[in-house]
């Protein structure tokens, strides 16, 4: 046996980004592995876009190949930017519940909305040409 302390693994000062774990209380456990799930969900999203990128691009739909590779560019942008998305949302919930402030707006949500609406009306007009 040794004398030497293990490390507190909930120690403000180790956990990183300290700008988010360094301020304010530990909010209830429940509430933070909420946080967490949402943000996988998220990852998940952007993993699925990614992966109708991929498709479009394998199965040559549609066939107007300037409006697929557009289409195909749009939906990694979109899965790109969900990724980003998700972890900065994480971070900032995280630290509102830290600080007990309001939770941030949920604009991401209507702007991925709204991303593949768009998507899904250039793709129902190429399929019926």
């Amino acid at each position: 046996m040794t004398d030497v302390e293990e490390p507190n693994a909930s120690d403000p000062d180790r956990r990183r980004p300290q700008w988010v774990y360094r301020p304010g209380h530990e909010p209830d456990p429940r509430y933070s592995l909420a946080n967490e799930r949402t943000f996988l969900a998220w990852a998940r999203t952007a993993l699925g876009i990614l992966a109708g990128a991929v498709a479009l691009h394998s199965l040559e739909v549609p066939r107007l190949g300037w409006l697929r590779s557009s289409v195909i560019v749009l939906l990694v942008l979109l899965a790109v930017g969900c990724a980003v998305m998700s972890i900065v949302r994480w971070a900032r919930i995280e630290r509102a519940m830290r600080l007990g402030q309001q939770l941030p707006s949920f604009a991401a949500g209507f702007v991925l909305a709204g991303a593949l609406v768009v998507i899904g009306i250039l793709l129902g007009v190429s399929l019926a040409f």
